[in-house]
């Protein structure tokens, strides 16, 4: 996974609570009390950052490659996700993406826009944006 430069320290933590899980995993060692006390500092190492982000800090966290986009919040959402596609007489926009979903068996419709990963499916989807017509 790729981190930004701001989220170093949280990584460092988090490496500490791997590096120790394996260790009490593989010596059969108890070092809980140890791994609640990082865990309890990650949480508030990663409260003080975002809570204190600059504005390029938040520009950079928007921009991430690996942010969530449409397609991944439907998959991970919604139950039965059926996309709608265009009109059929004009065209189909696939910078949006719309479907009939459901959560806990209410039925709901979904739109968003999908920017793409690759640069392939940037180019399909248009970079996001959609057509005005």
């Amino acid at each position: 996974m790729m981190y930004l430069d701001f989220e170093k320290p949280i990584v460092e933590l988090e490496t500490k609570i791997a590096e120790l899980r394996a260790l009490s995993d593989h010596k059969n060692m108890n070092l809980k009390d140890d791994l609640t006390r990082l865990e309890r500092k990650v949480e508030s190492v990663t409260h003080d950052i975002f809570s204190k982000l600059t504005v390029w800090e938040r520009t950079q966290l928007s921009r991430h490659p690996q942010r969530p986009y449409m397609l991944d919040y439907v998959e991970n959402a919604f139950d039965g996700f059926e996309e709608l596609h265009g009109d059929r007489n004009f065209s189909d926009d696939p910078s949006l993406i719309c479907g009939i979903a459901t959560i806990d068996q209410t039925p709901m419709m979904v739109l968003g826009q999908q920017k793409g990963r690759s640069t392939k499916e940037k180019v399909h989807r248009n970079f996001g944006m959609p057509k005005p017509e």
